[in-house]
């Protein structure tokens, strides 16, 4: 059985061009492999910033946290195990202002934990999350992928293989303010072309 988390984060919801390429992909995956499970993870609709009560609460021990610490850190634990779960994760990056969405950076924040997702070692820093898929749809009005201006999916792909998760496959709508037609059309024929 193959586990897909869908992670969605653009404030424009059913009208996002990247829902657009994920439920494609998503419908890609699930035509390979009718037995997935699909989790959908939208950032949208409220992701917690991580601060200092945060922080107390996911590195003090299971049994000295407050009761405000308990509820932090399982509400972090719960985006964690998400992701240790999945097999695949399918991924929306829409281009704000050159960079990720706020809401996109917050979840990855909260899943920067050390002894969780990467540790540091006598050879540098070791990803504790092998063996995964990420599967990412860009989407962008001005900014073309691997461009000099996106500072998106460099980070993306990096922080994602900080975590362990090297396989990460991007698929692209950009510069949909150049031709939204043709954008859309070339993102819809990368996932088409994505093995599932």
């Amino acid at each position: 059985m193959t586990n897909i988390l869908r992670v969605e984060s653009s404030i424009k919801g059913d009208a996002a061009v990247s829902r657009l390429l994920t439920d494609r992909i998503v419908a890609r995956l699930v035509a390979a492999n009718p037995d997935a499970v699909t989790v959908t993870r939208d950032l949208a609709a409220g992701i917690r910033p991580v601060d200092g009560q945060w922080l107390g609460a996911v590195y003090t021990p299971t049994e000295a946290r407050t009761e405000s610490q308990q509820a932090t850190a399982a509400y972090a634990d719960a985006l964690l195990d998400e992701v240790k779960a999945a097999d695949v994760l399918v991924i929306a990056l829409p281009v704000y202002n050159f960079g990720l969405p706020a809401q996109l950076k917050a979840w990855i924040d909260q899943l920067a934990r050390k002894g969780q997702t990467f540790r540091y070692t006598e050879a540098g820093p070791e990803g504790l999350l092998p063996g995964k898929r990420a599967i990412v749809a860009y989407a962008s009005d001005g900014t073309k992928l691997g461009s000099e201006i996106d500072f998106a999916s460099g980070y993306l792909r990096h922080i994602l293989g900080f975590f362990g998760i090297a396989d990460v496959e991007f698929v692209a709508a950009d510069a949909i303010a150049f031709g939204a037609e043709e954008a859309i059309g070339r993102g819809e024929a990368q996932v088409d072309a994505l093995a599932a």
